[in-house]
């Protein structure tokens, strides 16, 4: 049996899932054996099916029932509902283990959630955002800063031109996330968006993502025709490649991974000076930042950038060198040299 087992108990394929799979990909190729523990029917698992030296294990609610999993080695859980799996498991068999927090929402404080992050073996954050919202919180608590990475990106420029064909237009802005406006502020594009076209209407706008906020914003933008919803897709390379900027007016958010995408992708980028971002986008430098909720400085921000093609040229080569610090190898180490210090081994062991 593995030494390792994750615990991603989401649903759906989001950020933190991505960043789940990533980290599984690339301790395999550095020989580890591991098992990873999902949500039955959703895409984590069948996305990992080619992984080498994994075992994967499907499960349903109540989760409780298959606490046996988890009867020794580490564990460490990608995510709130495998954060209290994987604690329940501490209680039940004294299995230590990781939790990784990706969210910047402040925790609840109840005993049993004070207890989860109290008896981690190790608390690791996305950003130093993350960690200040939990040590005020839980005075006292000591967290570990392992940023996302950023992930290796297929852009096929073939299709990336006949999106951008399609999308026709003089300036392309696109916003790739869950279709979640609480989250995400999409609501503050689509206002950002009929500013602008009330001024030129060769502005094309491109939601790439699914969520429940997807009619709304749908119905919000009927009379816009300039703005399109391309629904999940599997080539986010491919849109990418084809915007000529990208905007992530986030109302919150721990770290952003998608802004990494968009630097890997060579575009420039406005986005909120919210939490974790001001981390990754320095404003001015590799970006520029406006206020959350502001659909006017967004749509400022926008129209400079359209209007200024050597700034915005030079945020993006800005961008390409800064995301060079968040490689997936580099986040796989940080964690390998976690998980060593906590005795389990970096590499697999060669069967009898």
């Amino acid at each position: 049996m593995a030494d390792l087992t994750h615990v991603n108990l989401a649903r759906g394929f989001r950020g933190g899932e991505r960043q789940t799979a990533l980290l599984i990909r690339a301790l395999a190729e550095r020989g580890m054996r591991q098992r990873v523990i999902g949500r039955r029917g959703e895409p984590l698992l069948a996305r990992l099916a080619d992984v080498p030296n994994l075992e994967r294990i499907a499960i349903r609610k109540p989760f409780i029932l298959s606490i046996h999993h988890l009867r020794a080695g580490l564990t460490h859980a990608h995510d709130g509902k495998g954060a209290h799996f994987a604690h329940a498991a501490y209680h039940v068999f004294g299995t230590r283990y990781v939790v990784t927090r990706r969210v910047d929402n402040v925790p609840s404080n109840s005993p049993s959630t004070r207890a989860l992050f109290a008896r981690a073996a190790r608390v690791v954050v996305l950003s130093d955002a993350i960690g200040r919202v939990l040590a005020a919180r839980y005075p006292g608590l000591v967290t570990q800063r392992i940023p996302s990475a950023a992930a290796d990106l297929a852009i096929d420029t073939q299709k990336a031109s006949a999106l951008r064909a399609r999308f026709g237009g003089r300036c392309v802005v696109g916003q790739v996330g869950a279709l979640d406006d609480s989250q995400k502020g999409q609501f503050d594009t689509l206002a950002a968006a009929r500013t602008l076209l009330a001024e030129a209407d060769d502005w094309r706008f491109v939601f790439v993502g699914s969520g429940r906020d997807e009619q709304a914003l749908a119905d919000k933008a009927r009379a816009m025709p300039q703005v399109s919803f391309a629904g999940q897709v599997d080539n986010v390379g491919d849109y990418l490649a084809a915007l000529d900027i990208f905007v992530f007016p986030s109302r919150h958010e721990g770290l952003g991974s998608t802004l990494l995408d968009a630097m890997v992708a060579g575009r420039p980028i406005v986005a909120t000076a919210v939490d974790g971002i001001p981390e990754l986008i320095e404003d001015g430098v590799n970006g520029l930042l406006v206020p959350p909720d502001d659909p006017a400085a967004l749509a400022a921000a926008l129209r400079r950038l359209r209007n200024d093609p050597a700034l915005a040229a030079r945020l993006a080569s800005a961008g390409r060198e800064r995301v060079a610090r968040y490689t997936v190898a580099a986040m796989a180490e940080r964690y390998r040299a976690l998980y060593a210090e906590l005795g389990v081994a970096a590499t697999a062991e060669t069967d009898a």
